[in-house]
């Protein structure tokens, strides 16, 4: 496989583009693709100069989850090669998920399978109307396994129970209804949208998007005690008083531009 099955571009802004390039196969993944979407996500999260991320797909769909041909060799594997490609699939999953950066799924057409996981792993969602999803993995006898938390966190449970049971596609409208994507256009419109979002988070401080997601990805499952809400404030005051803290209120006073925005 070419290292072309997954792209980057970075632009002068600081957003990354992270491009699924196998549309010959509706950017379905293979264990290669997987690994090289994992590395290429690890070191964005290790560039402080990346304000953004975009994660999209070449051609009709998004992506149709896993390479049937992949699917045919992993049904040859020892259970030691199906534990390690689990964790392979695992590593991209939470990478994506715990990416400092604030990340936007750009869904040109339809996403099956680990491609739905990819979306729910996203902050932001922007769909197009003709897309659809669909969870098939028990039409093989299979369960979608480490989507499912994901997938919980991003529509709840019940909705995941339905759609992990019973297999079925369902289009954007209802996806947005889930809350699996947030908004729903035209093709034609779905740039224009990502680029109106993009101009909305690069308004933003960079060093406080980051850390208003990690306080969410902390105490969102938790329940309101007075050590989740303790941890709440000492976040608060740690941002505070940063630097880029400092800046923020200061530019407010002075009624300019921050300094991220010049």
């Amino acid at each position: 496989m070419s290292a072309e099955a997954v792209l980057l571009n970075v632009d002068k802004q600081g957003v990354a583009t992270v491009t699924l390039n196998r549309a010959d196969l509706h950017n379905a993944l293979d264990d290669e693709a997987i690994s090289l979407l994992a590395a290429t996500l690890e070191t964005l999260a290790e560039d402080n100069s990346v304000r953004a991320v975009v994660l999209t797909g070449s051609g009709i769909s998004f992506s149709a989850g896993h390479d049937p041909d992949w699917l045919r060799r992993l049904s040859q594997f020892s259970a030691s090669d199906l534990n390690r490609y689990a964790q392979q699939h695992a590593r991209l999953l939470h990478t994506l998920d715990t990416l400092p950066q604030p990340t936007v799924a750009r869904v040109q057409g339809s996403a099956f399978g680990l491609g739905v996981a990819l979306v729910a792993c996203c902050d932001i969602a922007i769909g197009a109307s003709e897309a659809l999803f669909s969870l098939s993995d028990v039409r093989f006898g299979q369960i979608p396994a480490l989507a499912i938390p994901y997938l919980v966190r991003a529509i709840g449970e019940r909705p995941t129970r339905r759609y992990c049971i019973s297999a079925e596609r369902f289009n954007a409208g209802k996806a947005k209804r889930l809350g699996l994507i947030h908004q729903v256009l035209e093709n034609d419109e779905l740039d224009a949208a990502v680029q109106h979002m993009l101009a909305q988070l690069l308004l933003n401080g960079p060093a406080a998007m980051r850390a208003a997601k990690h306080l969410v990805g902390e105490v969102g499952q938790q329940d309101i005690t007075p050590q989740v809400i303790q941890r709440c404030i000492e976040h608060s005051l740690a941002v505070r008083m940063s630097d880029e803290g400092r800046e923020g209120i200061q530019a407010l006073i002075e009624m300019r531009k921050p300094s991220w925005l010049e």
